[in-house]
């Protein structure tokens, strides 16, 4: 088994802002898992990585799928004996009617991924996290969590009013915080990142902001040394209100 100085897992890592966290991670001396529902497209991911000169692997994994987690889990006991990071990136965002019409099942689906998707994965990784040294996850968020943003008009994505997708970073956000505090004496470090509005296939490219700027501020929470923050929510600004 090869010795690596860190090892890090990236839901939804063959695309968009996880593509470019792998990316960064790799540049910075990561070995770098892309993790992907499509195994020929996140091994056409690492193929992309490695001529950046990256170290990476295809880890496929489905976070709506508590086998195959499991099963990712167990591959990377298997072959690399731990984990440093994990970026819980994988997410949806549906076609989504107003608040006061939404459907409870389009938002369950929401939820299915973006929230109980991470919580399958956190958890699964969780005994290997417990190995490293210095164990991080970060949890990608968005400012369309933020309650206290949402109450000011001057919000520049206050016009977002997406049930599903923004309550269920909201519910991230919360269980960053209570992760955070339950893994205090494990030495592990949760965050959120908010990326920011990027172009990506998610928002129909439609923003200035690349997917590469997007990734800054997971990539900053990924590599946090030992006297940085836990159980906080931050964009390339600085912290965002919850």
């Amino acid at each position: 088994m090869t010795e690596y100085r860190k090892i890090a897992l990236v839901t939804g890592g063959n695309q968009g802002i996880g593509y470019e966290i792998c990316r960064q991670l790799g540049a910075a001396g990561v070995k770098v898992l892309v993790g992907a529902r499509d195994s020929a497209r996140g091994a056409e991911a690492v193929r992309r990585l490695s001529a950046d000169g990256a170290e990476a692997d295809v880890i496929e994994i489905d976070v709506t799928d508590e086998a195959q987690v499991t099963k990712a889990a167990a591959a990377i006991a298997q072959r690399y004996g731990r984990l440093d990071i994990l970026v819980n990136n994988a997410g949806v965002l549906l076609p989504e009617e107003r608040p006061g019409s939404s459907s409870a099942e389009l938002v369950s689906q929401v939820y299915e991924t973006n929230v109980l998707g991470v919580i399958r994965a956190t958890k699964a990784m969780l005994p290997l996290l417990r190995r490293s040294a210095a164990g991080r996850i970060v949890n990608m968020s968005s400012s369309l969590a933020s309650l206290q943003l949402h109450g000011d008009p001057s919000f520049e994505l206050g016009a977002f009013l997406m049930l599903g997708y923004n309550s269920s970073k909201t519910a991230v956000n919360a269980l960053t915080v209570l992760l955070a505090k339950d893994l205090a004496d494990d030495g592990i470090k949760v965050n959120a990142a908010d990326p920011g509005y990027c172009a990506t296939g998610m928002t129909g490219y439609a923003s200035s902001r690349t997917a590469a700027e997007g990734a800054r501020t997971p990539v900053r929470l990924a590599l946090l040394p030992d006297n940085g923050p836990t159980g906080g929510f931050f964009a390339d600004s600085g912290p965002v209100p919850w």
